[in-house]
């Protein structure tokens, strides 16, 4: 799957799942841009190892829920490339609790970031890839779109509509050579899980039939491949990176 010349931007790339996707993209041969809104010192080391495997790398801070930051994240990288040929929506938020407990702020917070900005990048990325006639769009919905989770509304509410965008944006922009599609994680060994109690770690991992959870590189896998010329004919549809969970 050799991508020559071929420039990527993965949001929310400098750690767990976005830092695998940065790092097997660099394998793959792509120009990269990693984009975070905190922590430059991991941005910075993930670009770092992509050098490394020989690719050329920018480091962009931008707050995706905004809208003129991911007007400036655009900018930029087309300042420093003159092309974009796949936009990996990844960065993600969580504000868990249950309904009742759930303030408004952590409602919105969660849809501006993990919705609002896939929206805001995808409208950005569209114009070059347009113009091209060419691109691939990865967005990193959840299992938890598909199937709910207690203590996660908000997350879930905005994982589900990210679905629904993935399959409404691919029709939009199938006929201009851009395939647009969804991969949903299941539980998947990173920072934010690894803090859980080993109770509802037990819990997640007896609903998987591969009994074990997944590691950030097997979502990676996923992305590459659906940003190869393997998957050109493969457009609105969610992968399930899951081990079975949601089988």
């Amino acid at each position: 799957m050799s991508n020559e010349k071929k420039v990527a931007i993965v949001t929310g790339g400098s750690r767990g799942i976005g830092k695998a996707i940065a790092l097997r993209m660099a394998d793959a041969g792509y120009d990269l841009v990693v984009n975070y809104v905190n922590g430059r010192e991991g941005a910075e080391a993930v670009a770092k190892e992509a050098e490394g495997k020989g690719v050329r790398t920018l480091v962009i801070q931008a707050d995706i829920s905004k809208a003129e930051d991911v007007e400036r994240l655009f900018a930029e990288t087309m300042n420093a490339f003159g092309q974009l040929d796949v936009l990996v929506n990844n960065a993600g938020i969580t504000r868990d609790n249950l309904l009742i407990r759930m303030s408004e702020k952590d409602f919105e917070d969660v849809l501006e970031t993990n919705l609002k900005g896939a929206f805001l990048c995808t409208k950005a990325a569209a114009k070059p890839m347009m113009k091209q006639r060419y691109g691939k769009i990865v967005n990193i919905t959840s299992v938890v779109g598909i199937t709910g989770n207690a203590g996660q509304s908000n997350y879930a509410a905005a994982k589900a509509g990210l679905i629904g965008f993935t399959k409404s944006i691919a029709k939009e922009l199938a006929s201009r050579n851009i395939t647009v599609n969804a991969i949903a994680p299941g539980f998947i060994e990173t920072e934010m899980t690894g803090v859980l109690p080993e109770k509802v770690r037990d819990a997640f991992l007896s609903g998987i039939p591969a009994g074990k959870p997944g590691k950030p590189e097997d979502v990676a896998e996923a992305v590459v491949f659906l940003s190869s010329k393997a998957a050109d004919y493969i457009t609105g549809q969610v992968l399930n990176v899951d081990g079975g969970m949601v089988m």
